[in-house]
């Protein structure tokens, strides 16, 4: 099956590919389609996102596609960024702004706990298939610790781990990450698909 990853984030692209890997899984992305618009993140909630991220991206590419939310809970922010995770410092912003945006929210704080949690929904061009969930809990760190991963990585110690996302290798971080969780999920759901 040829499956449509609808991101042009390479590092999810990479991430993903990884985690598909050993199954008969051909895999293009939204890199591959260079007129495909970008589908507007203007939904509450990362379920929502996800969903509607791989259902426009399957029907412009009229095929099967999956796409990831993601979003990081801070308790002693009320949930936030949340759903808003990836542009908490602005439209633009860089993941070194998001980062430098929640040391300084959480300077001082000591109730350092949060979550990430990834939605991936699985969609072809008619249709909704499915959605996985997979989450993590950790804390937010009072410094960037390590240098690996992307996005809030450097910031995010796994409390299963004790390490941050920052400090571990990709196969380390596959096996306890929020996407990781949801992918492994979907995988089985994408091969009973193929099997069809």
């Amino acid at each position: 099956m040829k499956l449509l990853l609808a991101t042009r984030n390479t590092h999810k692209v990479k991430e993903i590919v990884a985690l598909l890997a050993g199954t008969n899984i051909q895999v293009v992305s939204a890199l591959d389609f260079p007129g495909m618009p970008d589908v507007v993140e203007d939904r509450d909630t990362i379920e929502g996102n996800a969903i509607k991220k791989a259902r426009e991206c399957a029907a412009y590419a009229g095929m099967p596609a999956i796409a990831d939310d993601t979003g990081l809970f801070v308790d002693a922010l009320d949930g936030r960024p949340g759903a808003f995770a990836a542009r908490y410092a602005g439209e633009g912003c860089s993941y070194a702004d998001n980062r430098l945006k929640m040391l300084a929210r959480m300077e001082g704080v000591t109730r350092r706990n949060a979550q990430f949690r990834t939605v991936v929904a699985f969609a072809t061009p008619t249709e909704l298939v499915a959605t996985t969930t997979g989450e993590v809990r950790g804390t937010i760190t009072l410094a960037e610790e390590g240098s690996g991963g992307f996005g809030y990585d450097p910031i995010f110690r796994a409390d299963e781990t004790g390490l941050t996302f920052g400090m571990m290798d990709a196969a380390a971080k596959h096996a306890i990450s929020h996407r990781g969780r949801a992918m492994a999920a979907m995988i089985p759901i994408l091969k009973e698909f193929l099997a069809k």
